[in-house]
């Protein structure tokens, strides 16, 4: 006979989970008593749940069950293991993060800045008030009237609006040493003074204005105005960063130049396969008159058309052997297309161009958009060849000498 005893203090329906009850009797019967039990629990675990709509939990765990199970926990040795694993995939994937999201930052605030110049510059060319002044401390006074400008620094206090040190190419420079356009690399400017100015939204700027900028009578309009932006890049260099006095104050993340070919005698802006770069410009044009002139100093076969804008690009840079080939114009092409597959005189297709690393090498293009840049291979006294960068593809081409708003780069030393 065997008899079962349990306590008394436990609810009846807690009697049954096998944990709390004491046997007493014939060893065969209450061993096979037991397998009843253990078969028993074992069908309620496993039909825990009724379906239906309104499923119900059959079956719970003892309190005896729930502190003994050895599923019940992690040991500190797995805890341990999994912060370390936690812990190193963080410290691969959060630098490089941070380091997107601050490059998509300085771009973003770059095309920012340049959209608001533009704005400004467009207003006061509306107005008639783009050219004609003596200094660029005139210069600035207007523009302060069209775009928020919260300090103007002159010519010697410009470290109260420009940070002292930065760092441009791979060089620091003394920034208490620039104080003129010649320290652009604007050789073609008569030496003109520079004016620091602290805008609004906190970024740092210097700016030089050339004087000799002239607007035409007929369109009222800056004849080198660039069709991207507004901007008539040949009156107007400036140097910004756009954190101001924070750091890195360095070119290509917050240091950024517009008509600026070098800093302080340093050159190099971006360097591709072993190829030095200046920043990016929209160059002015020379008449027929001044290329005449200067052909001979700066390699030019011919000069017969007025307003001949890759005679400009090829006066800033210092002369035909000064701009880039169509080959290093391609290599700029396969870095900002992610790709390595396109030659020299060669039309690709099926791309997709990478508009932050084109506002990285300080090119002027909106999303979207297309631009153009200048090589340094003349094909007639009508046409140079350029290559054309597209969202999704890019070509090569012998283009008009006149056309304006095309972009130029020089060879840096």
């Amino acid at each position: 006979m065997t008899e079962v005893s349990c306590h008394p203090e436990v609810p009846e329906a807690r009697q049954h989970s096998g944990s709390l009850c004491n046997f007493t009797g014939h060893p065969e019967a209450i061993a096979e008593g037991s397998q009843k039990v253990d078969e028993m629990l074992k069908q309620v675990q496993n039909d825990k749940y009724v379906s239906g709509a309104h499923s119900k939990h059959l079956f719970t765990y003892s309190p005896i069950t729930l502190f003994t199970s050895k599923k019940a926990a992690f040991t500190l040795a797995e805890v341990l293991i999994t912060l370390a694993l936690i812990g190193i995939v963080a410290a691969m994937t959060i630098p490089t993060l941070i380091q997107n999201y601050q490059e998509r930052s300085w771009n973003t605030a770059s095309l920012v800045f340049q959209r608001k110049l533009g704005d400004a510059l467009t207003i006061m060319n509306s107005q008639g008030t783009l050219a004609g002044y003596s200094s660029t401390d005139d210069f600035v006074a207007e523009l302060a009237r069209h775009m928020k400008i919260s300090k103007i620094c002159q010519n010697d206090d410009l470290t109260s609006c420009f940070p002292d040190k930065v760092i441009w190419g791979d060089e620091e420079v003394d920034m208490t040493k620039v104080k003129t356009v010649k320290n652009f690399g604007r050789d073609d400017w008569e030496n003109t003074n520079l004016i620091g100015a602290m805008f609004a939204d906190g970024t740092a700027g210097l700016i030089a204005y050339n004087k000799d900028c002239k607007q035409d009578p007929y369109s009222n309009r800056v004849i080198t105005i660039s069709k991207e932006t507004g901007i008539g890049t040949d009156c107007l260099a400036v140097l910004y960063d756009t954190t101001g006095f924070k750091t890195p104050n360095t070119n290509l993340k917050d240091l950024r130049g517009l008509n600026v070919l070098s800093l302080a005698g340093n050159s190099c802006a971006f360097e591709i396969n072993g190829t030095c770069f200046t920043a990016p410009f929209t160059p002015a044009p020379l008449t027929m008159a001044e290329c005449e002139k200067l052909k001979d100093n700066l390699g030019i076969k011919r000069c017969d058309i007025d307003d001949d804008y890759w005679a400009g690009a090829v006066k800033a840079c210092g002369g035909v052997s000064k701009m880039p080939t169509m080959a290093q114009v391609a290599d700029i092409a396969n870095y900002v297309y992610n790709t390595s597959g396109i030659g020299a005189k060669q039309d690709v297709s099926n791309l997709t161009l990478d508009y932050a690393k084109v506002a990285e090498l300080g090119f002027t293009a909106s999303s979207g958009s297309s631009f153009y840049v200048w090589s340094g291979e003349e094909v007639s006294y009508y046409n140079a060849y350029i290559r054309g960068f597209y969202p999704t593809n890019t070509y090569w081409n012998h283009y008009y000498r006149g056309d304006s708003g095309w972009q130029a780069v020089c060879l840096g030393d």
